[in-house]
């Protein structure tokens, strides 16, 4: 190849469209799960809490076994890409039985939420961690990394605000007043989607860079790589700070402008405002080049803690103009955090190739890791606090709730950035850089 440039336009998009594809379901696990069961569905808040926390304890094995199913891969299309093939399918079928609503009791809705939800946690996982193993696999170019990094989540960022400004619309105009009947057919919808958009990526994606022998690398050398790799270990910290963050304040959303604003239609109005977050992720391919990428990433993360603070005042002053301004600058910093994820854990990858292992499902682990147990955090937290205060769905709450939910919207998401930056500190940049580059 006389090109430094691997890829060409239609493998980007294709792979970009991956991303896509995952968060046209992921989107409504994060957002609006929560409110389906409790609201919908018929599950208390804390049956809801325990759900969630077993289906992120399952998630975090999870992870780990389908991050070493890829490095122990062989086939004729590669070690991460396959599974686009193989999982896509399944992962469609378990999203729309997540939110079917079987005419079952109070016990067997219990079972069926557990088995569907669960079953759609690994389905996820294994459709998702191949888009970030296979990323260092497609090009060792730094700026062609950079820019694969930024269309992936720039489509998978599209997405995410497209679900959560237009699902509720999707669900009254299917439903009609039957809030089970919309869910389950804007589901059924955004899977069919979601199943054409993943099979693309299987079609289109390459791997070009990856070492025939990494499948009888010792348990004991991967594992003295990964304690050695400081960058790896400080980013899987920042990746599950900021779904954690992510996973709180998103299911929140809904509840605060339902029982605090007392108004639900405002809830897309509120999410059309993280379209901001294109912004950010747009930005990085520029801002990447002057400030390298840890600054980057703590430059979105204060952008994002300006935004909290003014959301914060909005609340505090119930003035929604303050919130929804609050809401666009934290957007747009979230798109700076989480459009240089996979780019990050990229970098961490080839330090491990430097290092002699390749361990890119171990690594890339991280991302789901982070992801799930995040959102399994985020999800105890939420549902916890509701449960504790008081929280009676459909009805008015007490004061004890709404401040509840105003916590959950408002001040964690708010500290939790702060942590979130303080971490990010620790990130060894030039480490990373001086090992790669020999």
């Amino acid at each position: 190849m006389n090109s430094p440039w691997q890829t060409k336009w239609p493998e980007r998009l294709s792979y970009g469209l991956s991303d896509a594809a995952d968060n046209l379901v992921f989107q409504m696990m994060t957002t609006y799960l929560l409110f389906f069961y409790t609201d919908v569905y018929g599950l208390t808040a804390s049956a809801a809490a325990i759900l969630f926390i077993v289906a992120r304890l399952a998630d975090v094995v999870e992870s780990l076994i389908i991050g070493l199913m890829i490095d122990r891969t062989h086939s004729k299309w590669g070690k991460s890409r396959p599974f686009f093939l193989w999982y896509a399918l399944p992962y469609v079928l378990f999203a729309v039985l997540t939110f079917v609503t079987p005419p079952f009791s109070g016990t067997g809705k219990l079972i069926w939420a557990y088995v569907t939800y669960l079953g759609l946690g690994f389905f996820y996982t294994a459709v998702n961690l191949p888009i970030t193993s296979i990323l260092p696999t497609m090009t060792q170019n730094e700026s062609e990394l950079t820019l694969l990094g930024v269309i992936r989540q720039f489509g998978g960022s599209s997405v995410q605000i497209i679900v959560a400004v237009f699902t509720l619309p999707l669900v009254a105009f299917f439903g009609h007043g039957n809030q089970q009947r919309g869910f389950l057919l804007t589901i059924v919808l955004f899977g069919l989607i979601s199943l054409a958009l993943i099979w693309n990526t299987f079609f289109h994606v390459r791997e070009r860079f990856t070492n025939p022998d990494a499948s009888h690398q010792s348990w004991r050398a991967v594992g003295a790589m990964l304690r050695k790799n400081q960058p790896w270990l400080v980013i899987s910290v920042v990746i599950l700070l900021y779904w954690l963050t992510t996973a709180i304040k998103n299911q929140t959303t809904i509840y605060y402008f339902k029982y605090i604003q007392h108004s639900e239609k405002l809830v897309p109005w509120a999410n059309s405002f993280t379209f901001a977050a294109l912004i950010g992720v747009l930005l990085i391919l520029h801002s990447t080049h002057i400030l390298g990428k840890k600054r980057t990433m703590l430059t979105g993360i204060t952008v994002a803690i300006l935004g909290q603070i003014v959301l914060t005042s909005g609340v505090l002053l119930n003035h929604l103009t303050v919130l929804f301004v609050g809401i666009l600058i934290n957007s747009v910093g979230n798109g700076i955090i989480i459009g240089l994820v996979s780019i990050m854990i990229a970098d961490t990858i080839r330090y491990g190739m430097a290092m002699g292992i390749q361990a890119e499902g171990i690594l890339a682990s991280t991302d789901d890791f982070g992801v799930n147990v995040g959102l399994g955090l985020g999800g105890l937290v939420t549902a916890g606090l509701f449960h504790v205060s008081g929280y009676v769905a459909n009805q008015p709450q007490n004061v004890a709730t709404q401040h509840m939910i105003t916590l959950n919207y408002a001040w964690i998401p708010l500290i939790l950035y702060v942590v979130m930056f303080g971490i990010l500190l620790l990130y060894n940049e030039r480490q990373l850089e001086a090992t790669v580059s020999k």
